[in-house]
């Protein structure tokens, strides 16, 4: 489980920069530049995302139980997840409407998706894996609505065609991961 946390600190850490150290990441970006910001930012992200999930891996092969969850929970973890894959892909289609009334729709996608897999899991691994990335999620989020309040944008043009690509995308995505690639990757399936 130490390997899953020291990598939990590596990629949240790195994406709490924003949270807690804005004006070092300001002067950061101003003295060594953008790309190399943006490069050194994703190299440090994967490297604490593999490690974290390498030790997700580890911490189930040896786990503690806290608490049995209900069957049903899995379901609700099922239902919970189509609207965080629509907003998940809603961060990435430009001009929808959902990103353009919640701002930040993957935040709140991490958020859905980090409280769910809580109801659903009750390894001791699980609760602190998910409840970091609920945690974090919370934080950036507040952190992005304040930083919206303070320097508000223009307003963005959305279609309906975008919002419904978004949809789709997000409900196309939902499917080919909870039947083909949850098992495949996570080694669960979504439905048993």
């Amino acid at each position: 489980m130490t390997i899953m946390i020291i990598g939990l600190l590596i990629f949240l850490g790195s994406h709490s920069v924003r949270i807690f150290a804005e004006d070092w990441r300001q002067r950061q970006i101003a003295q060594r530049g953008e790309t190399t910001w943006k490069v050194a930012y994703s190299a440090v992200s994967i490297v604490g995302l593999a490690i974290a999930i390498y030790g997700f891996g580890q911490m189930r092969l040896d786990p503690i139980y806290i608490w049995y969850p209900p069957m049903g929970m899995r379901h609700a973890v099922a239902l919970l997840m189509v609207p965080a894959f629509i907003m998940l892909a809603a961060a990435y289609v430009p001009g929808n409407a959902i990103k353009a009334k919640l701002g930040h729709p993957m935040m709140l996608a991490v958020k859905i998706w980090a409280f769910a897999h809580l109801l659903a899991n009750g390894r001791l691994g699980d609760i602190i894996f998910f409840a970091a990335f609920l945690i974090w999620a919370i934080l950036a989020f507040k952190t992005a609505k304040k930083r919206n309040r303070l320097t508000p944008s223009a307003p963005v043009s959305t279609s309906k065609m975008a919002t419904i690509a978004a949809v789709l995308v997000g409900l196309i995505a939902y499917v080919v991961f909870a039947f083909y690639l949850h098992t495949a990757l996570i080694g669960v399936p979504v439905f048993s």
